[in-house]
């Protein structure tokens, strides 16, 4: 199995080449960013382990390039040691698992192994209505071939009613799904952003796409309005 390895750190990096390769491993190692970058993007590999601080492009933005890019081999992450928002941001950008430093090696192999026996992960499926558009890979949307500049917030409402066109969701499951099951604010939230919502999806464009379904909730027209 070959494995590409981007990490900076010159005694770590030899020594989890060193180790892999004992483990029956073949691996090429990146030292920086961009050079990691062209490598997953130009090799075959069946696994890439990701260091997040690297020189000329984070682990990051490698992440998140390869997935915008189509490339969709399994990666593992390196987040710093107590470092739950790299976590959390590891996965937001595409990884498939992540490993704390300092880590067991023993751990670092086990994750890998398990990583390639799930494989490459199939690339999500870019949902439509009509003449609307949205990637949940690479998080874009467009109207024709215009390109929506939404917030996080405006992405994941659109998203969440894309996932059900066609069906009414009420303000309650807009608010679980988009927000949190604990939200305990004013559910007029949802309006406010169903408003902003239309004004760059629907409005500019003389659609109707976000469909009001008075006194139960909101649909959006499988046609794109």
């Amino acid at each position: 199995m070959r494995v590409l390895l981007v990490e900076d750190e010159t005694r770590l990096a030899n020594a989890v080449r060193r180790g892999l390769e004992a483990e029956g491993f073949s691996v090429d190692v990146a030292a920086d960013g961009k050079d990691g970058f062209w490598r997953a993007s130009e090799g075959r590999y069946d696994a890439i382990v990701l260091d997040i601080m690297l020189p000329g492009m984070n682990g990051f933005r490698v992440c998140s390039a390869l997935r915008e890019a189509g490339h969709w081999t399994p990666i593992l992450m390196l987040t710093a040691k107590d470092g739950e928002l790299d976590e959390a941001e590891a996965l937001d950008t595409g990884a498939d698992d992540f490993l704390t430093k300092p880590f067991s090696f023993v751990v670092l192999t086990a994750r890998l192994r398990a990583l390639l026996r799930r494989g490459a992960p199939a690339r999500p499926a870019v949902l439509t209505a009509g003449d609307l558009r949205l990637d949940p890979a690479s998080h874009l949307a467009w109207r024709g071939d215009d390109e929506l500049s939404l917030t996080a917030r405006e992405f994941a409402l659109l998203e969440f009613l894309m996932r059900k066109v066609g069906q009414v969701t009420s303000k309650t499951e807009i608010l679980e799904h988009v927000w949190d099951p604990a939200y305990d604010g004013d559910s007029n939230i949802v309006e406010v952003y169903v408003g902003y919502l239309r004004r760059k999806v629907d409005v500019p464009y003389t659609r109707r796409a976000i469909q009001t379904v008075r006194g139960v909730g909101y649909r959006l027209a499988p046609d794109g309005g």
